[in-house]
């Protein structure tokens, strides 16, 4: 069989091979790019000339690289426009792929030279990168295993393997519930409420399914959230709320009750092989936070001011409740329907007023305007190339330059469909650096939304949360387009969990900027520019509900660090666990988390974020106290202020210390001050 992935990827930039790859290649490209990835650290680990950062920690960051793009491809597909067949094959990869990446890092001969490397006087002769490069493959040698007992190793990597496994049964069973649960709405009262970019949003949706002439909400975030909002059903609004927050909490095939205490037992039994008494002791020992213990004395720093500025939220929203003839007591359901209510009321702020001005292409035109004024980056659409062809005709690609030489490539993928999961990442098909075995590398950066699609014909017209949307996810793919550093493990995201939302957040500072708004926020009919007195408003409005929403997301991040801090899971239930840990805290009845457990893929569907979902709130610190900077330039776009950013956050990638690049942007450490103000959860003069 012709494998288009083991041949020469000849399409123009070096493109993955879509429109030929098939999820039958994938088995065989990973089997061989496993034997040479082998092949090449044997080689490492036995060359007779001594152990240094050359042929041993820099040929350790130049090898593997079929094993490593073929991965890249994989993963992305995966999640961006997966198929049956290719969950099947991912469901027998993924445990392969977490036992060749272990024994990778178990290679005990290979470790023995870089071990020797960090601990030889060369190490104080390098060049930072180097020092740095070589300090951070040797922590990951430690942290995958490497140190591991040796009579203790294979049952290691067999953990290695039941995690990867589970966590993509996880992974793939919250899609199934969202992409199987529909609630159709088959008649004029069931759709009573419904603005019309959401019943056109229904009707694309019902069209995917198989029912042109019908009308459907589905699980998918860009659905559920406006359904919640404006639909003045209230008995549907429950329906669908309890369909969303109960994915994977249900028997039969997609039940991930289980899944997740057996997940829990073995990251615990994975912790302590490395010594540790916590999965989140071991988690956070490689984190800015360092401990669980200061993780959550932040959360709790925001966790009374939130559920204050909440009660004074719901104050406003029992009013409005009252006033519309509800005498039942405001549930999580109605929330987001009154909430909208009061922001037309008592901000004067509508949706149907607001989007008009807020069309897709004009928002990516935006955004692209903020990285060319900050950056110098200029961005040009590939449409005509021959050889080109994409996942999916809804994404699209963009040359990026900077400085006259093309500095990335960029994909930008903003639609939902049933073939996507959920929620809006940023991801890379190829990293940047400069130690590959083909040279400099031009990374290819990807931005993944879930928006509705407008029908054919029609604007895509977005709210105001998906502008901030956009913004957030472009400013991770910044953080990888912009990187310029020599190992591509240096590289880009690569870098502490609870820093790598720094450059996405802070980006989403320019959204609201009135340069900005001036040149792009156009209604799509009249090009008229949004009118100041409607900026006010959305600037007015948008402190008023972060009192629910840091509700939402604190009590996630408290409920993840309380059961990451767990040391025994025998007889335990998940469930059980997460309400009881919810009253603890006192999490008000009319808010709920931002994540239930069952449908928590930040945590179960990979290691990335367990204990770690207190990043965002980490970053908020530094971005606020960041973007303080240009304030305190007096120019949102000042220049000084935008180079520092440059080289210290968006191109450094971890070849900095995360606390010192901040410092060298800063010129100090990052103060929680600015957070709590800017998210109103504190009174301001």
């Amino acid at each position: 069989m012709h494998n288009p992935l083991l041949a020469t990827w000849n399409a123009p930039y070096g493109l993955p091979p879509f429109a030929e790859t098939r999820p039958e290649h994938f088995g065989p490209a990973f089997a061989a790019a496993f034997a040479e990835h082998h092949a090449e650290l044997d080689a490492i680990a036995g060359n007779p000339e001594p152990a240094t950062f050359a042929n041993t920690i820099a040929a350790f960051d130049r090898a593997g690289w079929k094993f490593v793009r073929f991965g890249e491809m994989f993963w992305n597909l995966s999640a961006a426009h997966t198929s049956p067949a290719l969950e099947a094959v991912e469901r027998e990869l993924a445990p392969k792929i977490a036992m060749h990446q272990s024994a990778v890092y178990m290679h005990q001969t290979l470790f023995s030279r870089i071990d020797t490397v960090v601990n030889s006087a060369e190490m104080q002769l390098l060049a930072d990168e180097d020092r740095r490069l070589a300090e951070r493959v040797h922590l990951d040698f430690v942290r995958q295993g490497a140190r591991i007992a040796a009579d203790q190793r294979e049952r290691y990597a067999a953990i290695v393997g039941q995690l990867a496994t589970l966590c993509t049964q996880f992974s793939q069973n919250v899609l199934k519930d969202e992409t199987d649960w529909v609630l159709w709405l088959e008649d004029e009262a069931s759709r009573a409420g419904l603005p019309a970019d959401v019943l056109n949003s229904a009707r694309a949706a019902a069209a995917e399914r198989g029912r042109a002439d019908g009308c459907a909400i589905t699980l998918s975030r860009s659905s559920v959230v406006p359904f919640l909002t404006f639909s003045t059903r209230r008995d549907l609004r429950q329906v669908a709320f309890d369909a969303w927050v109960s994915r994977g909490a249900h028997d039969g095939p997609s039940d991930n009750r289980q899944i997740i205490v057996d997940i829990l037992k073995l990251r615990q039994e994975q912790a302590e092989l490395h010594g540790y008494r916590t999965f989140a002791d071991f988690q956070l020992v490689d984190r800015m936070a360092k401990t669980p213990e200061a993780a959550r004395a932040l959360m709790l720093q925001a966790w009374e001011p939130a559920k204050a500025t909440l009660v004074r939220e719901a104050a406003l929203l029992n009013a409005s409740r009252i006033a519309h003839g509800q005498t039942e007591a405001l549930e999580p359901w109605d929330w987001r329907f009154y909430e909208e209510k009061v922001r037309q009321s008592h901000f004067e702020l509508d949706d149907a007023v607001v989007k008009p001005y807020f069309e897709l292409d004009r928002m990516i035109a935006a955004m692209f305007g903020v990285a060319g004024r900050l950056f110098g980056l200029s961005f040009k659409e590939v449409t005509q190339a021959p050889g080109i062809k994409l996942y999916h005709p809804d994404a699209r690609l963009f040359e990026v330059h900077r400085e006259g030489k093309l500095k990335a490539l960029f994909i930008s993928d903003n639609f939902a469909r049933s073939s996507k999961r959920g929620g809006a990442w940023m991801s890379s098909y190829r990293v940047q650096g400069r130690n590959s075995v083909h040279g400099e590398v031009v990374p290819i950066v990807g931005n993944h939304n879930n928006f509705a699609k407008a029908p054919a014909g029609q604007p895509n017209l977005i709210s105001f949360d998906d502008v901030r949307t956009l913004f957030h996810e472009f400013g991770h793919g910044l953080h990888g387009m912009l990187s310029d550093v020599r190992y591509e493990r240096l590289a880009g995201t690569n870098v502490y969990q609870d820093y790598v939302e720094l450059p996405s957040q802070l980006f989403e500072h320019w959204a609201l900027q009135p340069e900005v708004l001036a040149e792009f926020a156009r209604r799509f009919d009249t090009g008229e520019t949004i009118p100041e007195a409607l900026v006010k408003r959305i600037r007015a409005a948008a402190k008023f509900g972060n009192g629910f929403e840091s509700v939402q997301y604190v009590s996630s991040t408290l409920t993840d660090l309380a059961v990451h801090s767990r040391s025994n899971f025998d007889g335990f239930d998940v469930m059980a666990f997460e309400q009881e840990e919810l009253t603890r805290i006192g999490m008000p009845r009319e808010a709920h988390p931002m994540h239930r457990f069952t449908g928590f893929r930040h945590l179960f569907s990979d290691a990335a974020y367990a204990a770690g979902y207190y990043v965002y709130m980490w970053a908020a610190v530094l971005d606020n106290d960041a973007f303080e900077a240009f304030e305190e330039a007096g120019n949102a776009f000042d220049a000084p202020t935008a180079k520092r950013l440059h080289d210290y956050i968006y191109s450094a990638g971890s070849s900095i210390e995360s606390a010192d690049a901040y410092r060298a942007f800063r010129g100090r450490d990052a103060k929680v001050e600015a957070m709590l103000r800017k998210r109103g959860l504190v009174e301001t003069v």
